[in-house]
Order: structure tokens, then sequence, then C-alpha cells
């Protein structure tokens, strides 16, 4: 049973000039009498532009080079008597060269498109933070570069820190930018800077973030206060409403009596000029 195989290959470390990229790899392979295929298309070039790109073809069959083609000759090479005859043969083909000279063109064209555009540096976003799960862990995030060889360093007050830093590995986006974070574990003194320092191909310059000790809002004594003053407040809100209630009642009364005419029994009235000479009247004494 044989399996074939389709696999663009980029290289991943991009610190140094770019030599080469690869379009194609093909493998063939059977589990039965280990036999192994392998055929490779590259399109290299060895400047800092791709001015010089060259396309190469390499077809080996288990681990051996059998051809090649050089797009600098201009024709295929065969390694071994069978392979020799078969490039021979190629040589000749009316179909086969057109075609390599085709693809030879598409690298020299798009050469120099893809090492501007997919090999420029990625300038990264940096975002300094205080963890929100360890209260004494700070956290520099650095995020969507290329390439990705990076180097973080934590600094207090201009001097590198290098006890409780952590940091975890280049993570991949999948859309061939990175990302990473460096955790370190301290407690700033007052006055103190803490700074994270990013060494990146995209600065010319290691780029300095400060982190800004902004208080929290949501401390546990700001929470408590902020409790007091709200329950205070919604007190102050009740009181004055009930006041008001209790006022447009006494109000609402007066006005009805005065509508009525009414005037209140002599009993609720003892202070009423009627009401202490009617009490004379009533206390003069029988005659005998």
């Amino acid at each position: 049973m044989f399996s074939v195989r389709w696999i663009p290959v980029l290289p991943d470390n991009m610190s140094h000039v770019v030599s080469s990229f690869t379009l194609l790899l093909v493998l063939v392979f059977t589990t039965e009498g280990a036999l192994y295929g392998h055929y490779v298309a590259r399109c290299q070039f060895s400047s800092n532009g791709g001015n010089d790109p060259v396309y190469l073809e390499e077809y080996a069959f288990n681990k051996v080079l059998l051809m090649q083609y050089n797009s600098t000759l201009g024709i295929v090479t065969g390694y071994t008597q069978e392979a020799i005859e078969e490039a021979d043969t190629l040589n000749k083909d009316t179909k086969f060269m057109p075609f390599q000279l085709w693809k030879t063109y598409l690298c020299r064209s798009k050469a120099m498109e893809v090492y501007h555009g997919l090999f420029n540096p990625v300038e990264p976003y940096i975002k300094v933070n205080k963890s929100s799960k360890h209260p004494g862990v700070l956290i520099c995030s650095v995020y969507n570069f290329y390439p990705k060889q990076i180097n973080v360093t934590w600094l207090s007050d201009g001097k590198e820190i290098t006890s409780g830093v952590t940091s975890t590995d280049e993570k991949s986006n999948g859309n061939w930018l990175y990302q990473i974070h460096s955790h370190l574990e301290y407690k700033p003194r007052d006055g103190e800077k803490i700074t994270c320092m990013v060494e990146h191909a995209s600065f010319k310059q290691p780029k300095l973030v400060d982190w800004d000790p902004i208080p929290d809002p949501w401390t546990y004594e700001n929470t408590c206060m902020l409790a007091v003053g709200i329950t205070g407040f919604l007190l102050g809100a009740l009181l004055s409403v009930a006041g008001i209630i209790y006022y447009q009642y006494k109000q609402s009364r007066v006005h009805s009596q005065s509508r009525d005419g009414s005037r209140p029994a002599p009993s609720d009235r003892p202070d009423d000029p009627v009401v202490q000479k009617s009490s004379m009247l009533l206390s003069v004494p029988e005659a005998s």
C-alpha cells in the first residue's frame, strides 16, 4: 500500500538571511519491503533581497539521490546508471523541459515578493499587567510577532531581574505569528520602576514597557467603603421619602378640614376660647 503526501515547507529560523523556501515536498512510501520515495522542489537564494534565485528539484529513493534538476545548469542530472538514462530522456522531452522553464520563471518572479512580503519582521504588541489569579505575579505578554526568535527580560530600575522569572515557549497563533508570556514573581518596593524589555528583529533597539501600578478599585477595603456608602445613601433616601409622605399626609388633612368647614371636637381643642367659656358656665355652682 502506497501513500502520497504534499507538504509545503518554509524555514522556521528566520534570525539569519533566508536561503530558500520549499515549494513542494512529496513523500511516497510503503510498509511492505520498506520502500521510500522522496521528491522536493525548492526555490533557493542567498542574497538578502532574493535577487539570485535558483530552482532545484530532487528525486530520491530509499534515501539515495537519483536525479536533480538545477535551473542554473538547465538540465536534469542523474547520479546512478539507471537515473542517468532517465535524466537523458527527460532532457530531450519537449513537454518536460518547457514545464521546468516555467517553474524556474515562477521561482525567479516570486522570490523577491515572498522575501519582502512573508519574511519581513512583524513588530509585536507588548502589555504588562498584574496577574488576576496570583496577586504577587506580574505578566509581560508579547503578541503577534515574527520571526519566532525573541528575548524578554525583566528590569528593576534598569537592572536585570534573574530570580522569580518564568516564561512560556513561543506559541504559534497559526497565522505565522507568535506570542509569549513572561511571569515575574516579585513585590515591587515603593518608588521602584519595574520594566519589561523585549528584544526582537523588528526593533532597531530593545523596546521598554514599564509596569504602571494603578491601584485596583476593587480591593477589599475599597469594596467595603463602597458598600457602606451605598447603604448610607439608600437609608437617607428612604428617610427622605418617608418624611415627604408624612408631610403630604398632614397637608392633605388640613386642606380637607378647611374645605368642609368642620371644627375639631372641643376635647381636641382645649385652648379654644369657646371651649374655655363653656367650661366656666358648666362649672357655676347651683343656688342653695
